[in-house]
């Protein structure tokens, strides 16, 4: 009579601890947590020259702010450590802070686009740098499937899909996008035009004449008015 409620009390013993056992063994659920353009550009590790550039202008927070916060959605052109490689030594240590700042945002458009939508966009392109201003100008043309772009500095493709979820849209690019606003040197300030004494009107030498023989007239009126008194002065002596 004793051993059935103890073989019982065992058995419901140990039905009630392989259920815990089970639940602790499992694995949690990876939480869904906001865009993060520094996390997605990180993934492929050969952005890290963009990367830099991203958080030194502070611009990764912008974007990740307004992926999380509007709906209208971006498209960034990342350019990879090869494309970077390609400028001339010293381009980005010659730019200052808000040149790197408009640098980065000509990168961005303030829009989602996936491919097929590059066909039908209208040039120039607006970037958050400068829309479509004459200083920041980005023109795209398709040939097939590939999309080519140029600043009027530089001809760039777009190399590769990073990222796309209907939002925010990355694509690999094979050179930074320079600006003419930030890279073109000003046009030369017309010098003025110096004198040339060839270019003097005729006549110029004999008003310089009159002038000297203007100069000489009060002298000669001068004398002859001392000659005049000394005449005077004789003829009343003799008088």
């Amino acid at each position: 009579m004793l051993k059935q409620p103890l073989s019982t009390l065992l058995l419901i013993f140990f039905l009630h601890c392989t259920p815990a056992s089970g639940q602790t063994s499992a694995p949690a659920p990876a939480p869904s947590g906001p865009i993060n353009i520094v996390s997605v550009l990180k993934k492929s590790g050969k952005y890290t020259n963009f990367i830099r550039l991203l958080k030194s202008t502070q611009i990764d927070d912008q974007i990740n702010s307004q992926l999380n916060d509007l709906n209208q959605g971006l498209t960034v052109f990342a350019p990879t450590d090869s494309a970077f490689s390609n400028l001339k030594p010293g381009t980005l240590n010659s730019l200052t802070d808000q040149q790197k700042f408009q640098l980065v945002q000509f990168h961005v458009i303030p829009s989602f686009l996936s491919i097929p939508q590059f066909q039908t966009v209208s040039n120039p392109l607006r970037t958050q740098a400068g829309g479509g201003t004459a200083q920041f100008p980005l023109n795209i043309t398709m040939s097939g499937n590939q999309v080519n772009m140029t600043t009027g500095l530089v001809n760039a493709s777009l190399s590769n899909t990073v990222y796309t979820d209907g939002q925010l849209a990355v694509y690999e690019i094979d050179q930074v996008l320079l600006a003419e606003g930030l890279f073109r040197p000003p046009a030369p300030a017309p010098s003025p035009k110096t004198s040339d004494p060839s270019d003097a009107p005729s006549g110029s030498s004999g008003a310089s004449d009159d002038s000297s023989d203007a100069k000489d007239r009060p002298h000669y009126a001068q004398n002859l008015v001392s000659f005049g008194v000394a005449v005077i002065v004789q003829l009343h002596l003799w008088l």
